[in-house]
């Protein structure tokens, strides 16, 4: 079967958050150049839950993550419609500084990627970048024992973040992305380059994590999403206008979409019954 869909006017039924939202996501359209990445897409993120997203590659996934804190402001060509609310104030407003955006919607890529400095200046990077005027040393120890890597590196904080095995870089990054103490932590596939042991260390933080933020989480790893998600929003492909168009299929909690979809679509990736 192929997953991709030629029904231009599908739009998913919306999902009603249980919770509070901390971050309210209405994409109408995403462009890069003239090309349409994203349509009718719109996903809450829930005040201390993991939201999960998957889907095939090129459905959007990362570009709607990127969206949420304007790390997409960067590339020139592109161009979004809609709306995304950070506590109901509209970040893509022109009053809206991305920075400042940034500094209380944090992010985690793909692959690690601590700077070449050391392991303490890689976590208070933030906190100095942002002027921040408390107790700097406080801080770096608070954000690096809630990324579980405080026993690690305490008797080393002076060596390079980049002497650091791949799951302690990983980590020293969430340890960096959440010093400044944001309120959302948005994760882009952050166990794809680690191994099957740092992957389940990253999970389980992710879990931890919730305590203290909302996280948003790509993953192509749908053990993974049923593992740590929440809530999980599952994006398709639509080929109808000749491009490839990411859209929201269908959101709901994760023991749902897993267990019980109401859309085709989604049944034929969960069941991995796609080309």
């Amino acid at each position: 079967m192929n997953m991709q869909t030629d029904t231009a006017e599908f739009i998913a039924e919306k999902y009603v958050p249980k919770g509070p939202v901390v971050l309210d996501c209405h994409v109408k359209n995403i462009y890069y150049g003239d090309f349409r990445a994203v349509r009718d897409t719109t996903i809450p993120i829930e005040k201390n839950k993991v939201t999960g997203f998957i889907g095939p590659s090129g459905c959007g996934k990362s570009t709607v993550l990127r969206s949420m804190n304007r790390m997409n402001d960067l590339i020139d060509s592109f161009r979004f419609e809609g709306h995304i609310q950070y506590h109901k104030h509209d970040i893509y407003s022109k009053k809206v500084d991305a920075v400042i955006v940034r500094r209380y919607i944090g992010m985690v890529f793909q692959l690690p990627n601590p700077f070449s400095m050391s392991i303490y200046d890689n976590v208070a990077f933030g906190l100095r970048l942002n002027g921040y005027k408390g107790d700097e040393e406080e801080m770096v120890v608070k954000a690096l024992k809630r990324a579980a890597i405080w026993n690690d590196v305490k008797d080393k904080l002076k060596n390079s973040g980049l002497s650091l095995s791949g799951g302690q870089q990983q980590r020293l990054c969430i340890a960096r992305a959440i010093a400044t103490e944001p309120d959302v932590l948005l994760m882009d596939e952050p166990c794809s380059a680690l191994d099957p042991i740092a992957t389940r260390q990253i999970e389980e933080l992710m879990v931890e994590l919730k305590q203290h933020y909302s996280v948003a989480l790509v993953t192509h790893n749908m053990q993974q999403a049923m593992r740590v998600a929440d809530t999980t929003a599952f994006l398709g492909v639509d080929i109808s206008q000749g491009g490839r168009t990411g859209y929201l299929v269908e959101m709901d909690d994760t023991k749902k979409i897993f267990e019980d979809p109401q859309q085709l679509l989604t049944k034929q990736y969960v069941r991995g019954e796609f080309s």
